[in-house]
């Protein structure tokens, strides 16, 4: 996964400045993220790397319907160079960038059970204190936490977990 990142960073650079020079943020973002849904589809994913598929071909079929004529050149561009499959990290390295631009920190919030409204406006606005700028959040929920929630934002993880709380116990009686 490392070496997906690594080819994918400059494209995302690229996306990003383009987008951030027209004022395409949202835009990009929008376009980029349903691109990396269609290239990471079980159907679609051995496609991007026959030879049958022309690059032409290939943009059309992951360019949204209302991609822009530079949204489309980028994908032309990824084709013609044989990145497509990247596209998942790509777009994910592009939201990272576009995150760092607009000083909004990602975090995931990750419970034991579906988090109502007012509890995850109460874990936003703590998290808002703690880094200084605006937050957003994802939910998830994995039933094998036990109780309570694991945060992770960037490279911040906050694991107040039942789970992670016995792991810790486990650990210090030495067992």
């Amino acid at each position: 996964m490392s070496q997906e990142i690594t080819l994918a960073r400059p494209y995302a650079r690229a996306a990003f400045a383009i987008a951030r020079d027209r004022g395409e943020l949202a835009g990009w973002s929008q376009a980029l993220a349903l691109s990396a849904r269609v290239a990471a589809d079980p159907r679609v994913a051995p496609l991007l790397g026959h030879p049958s598929l022309a690059d032409a071909e290939a943009v059309e079929l992951l360019a949204p319907g209302a991609a822009t004529a530079g949204q489309r050149d980028f994908l032309a561009l990824l084709a013609a160079n044989g990145r497509l499959p990247l596209l998942p990290e790509i777009a994910g390295l592009y939201e990272d960038l576009r995150a760092a631009a607009e000083n909004v920190v990602r975090a995931t919030v990750t419970s034991a059970a579906e988090l109502s409204e007012g509890e995850l406006a109460t874990i936003r606005a703590a998290l808002e204190r703690r880094f200084g700028s605006a937050v957003e959040v994802e939910r998830a929920v994995d039933p094998a936490l036990i109780g309570g929630a694991v945060i992770s934002a960037g490279d911040v993880v906050i694991d107040g977990s039942l789970r992670g709380k016995l792991a810790r116990l486990q650990s210090a009686l030495g067992a």
